[in-house]
């Protein structure tokens, strides 16, 4: 199937062309149909599987850029999130004349208030920080087509219930109700039986939690020869865009400033900057402005670039979730992808537990890092 084929407007479709889409993804084939016909409807995928363009586009297709009112709302649980799906709206409704704003926590909320004076035909934000704009009586959603609860499993993980349930009861009681979340948690099924019409329920399922178009192998290496290794392994792979993964802010700034020091084009990404800074990085990493971004796992969720080759976990995460979302940043929309982790031998059986969570094989590789030291 092409994405013509599924009878998206030819604004939309040239927004699919400049995102160099080339053909729908199993959820964006399955979804839209159902989402263009004004069912309600529970998308099932793992990340990397274009959900976020599954309900982007529909709701391009359906806008009315010349009515000024709010006609669909975003829920994420992020603000990094919220962020990239901005990015997303604005990248294929580029041929469209919209307005988009993000409202999440971290930035000033006056600033907020005075950029919702502007063109609003979208809101993407998080549950928190949209129920203070709705208290203050800053913004409303009584005329909205559409809302989406994406990530709703993390939403609701995070504590999130009564926010979203008090801004699903304040919005358009006329309103299509899109839920996207990775897994269907009890708590999220009464959600979806209390605020959706019979919804179709569209499950992508994948043989393994990774995507199969990612190489996955790892190091068994000692923690002082962790350097050594990333620099053999980026000599060996030659990176086109690289995520280094470490578990630490400090450990990100060590990694970043030595990178440049030894020439290499780097940025450090973490909790600490602020989000004005963040979202700069984002933007240039996207537009391959430098090759290596150094993050914790702020970066995991709602980091989505296209082409990014090699995703390398300097420090292996704790458990399989994140394991999953650092190395969902490679191979995404069917490109190959390579996730290189380094594991000092006290973390082999952590690491051999997040092999068996992921059902599927993490190749283990030598290296010689003599030539490094």
């Amino acid at each position: 199937m092409t994405f013509e084929q599924l009878g998206l407007k030819k604004e939309v479709l040239q927004g699919v062309k400049s995102a160099y889409y080339k053909e729908p993804t199993p959820i964006q084939e399955k979804a839209i149909p159902l989402i263009l016909e004004g069912k309600d409807v529970i998308g099932q995928a793992q990340t990397g599987t274009g959900k976020t363009a599954a309900f982007v586009l529909p709701i391009l297709h359906n806008l009315d850029p010349n009515k000024k009112d709010v006609q669909a709302l975003i829920l994420t649980p992020t603000r990094e999130l919220a962020l990239q799906i901005v990015e997303d709206v604005r990248h294929l409704g580029q041929h469209l004349d919209i307005g988009v704003i993000s409202l999440h926590g971290g930035q000033d909320i006056s600033r907020q208030i005075n950029r919702l004076e502007g063109k609003k035909h979208i809101v993407v934000g998080t549950p928190g920080r949209i129920n203070d704009h709705l208290n203050r009586g800053t913004v409303h959603f009584g005329r909205i087509r559409t809302l989406v609860l994406d990530e709703a499993d993390k939403m609701l993980e995070m504590g999130f219930r009564e926010e979203v349930e008090e801004i699903l009861y304040r919005t358009a009681a006329d309103k299509q109700v899109l839920l996207f979340s990775a897994t269907m948690p009890e708590e999220v099924k009464k959600l979806a039986h209390r605020f959706m019409k019979q919804p179709p329920h569209v499950k992508i399922k994948g043989r393994q939690a990774t995507a199969e178009t990612t190489r996955q192998y790892y190091y068994l290496i000692n923690q002082s020869e962790k350097w050594d290794a990333l620099m053999q392994v980026v000599e060996e792979e030659k990176p086109f865009l690289c995520i280094i993964f470490a578990n630490t802010r400090r450990r990100v700034d060590q990694l970043t400033a030595r990178l440049q020091e030894n020439g290499f084009e780097a940025e450090a990404l973490h909790g600490d900057l602020s989000q004005r800074k963040r979202q700069r990085l984002m933007e240039q990493f996207r537009d391959v402005k430098f090759q290596y971004l150094v993050a914790t796992d702020v970066a995991a969720r709602g980091l989505d670039i296209e082409g990014v080759t090699h995703v390398i976990n300097y420090d292996i995460p704790s458990d399989k979730e994140s394991y999953i979302h650092r190395v969902g940043r490679t191979g995404r929309a069917g490109e190959e992808g390579v996730a290189i982790s380094f594991v000092t031998p006290r973390q082999k059986v952590t690491f051999k537990r997040i092999e068996k969570g992921i059902k599927g094989k993490i190749e283990e590789r030598w290296i010689n890092i003599n030539k490094f030291i």
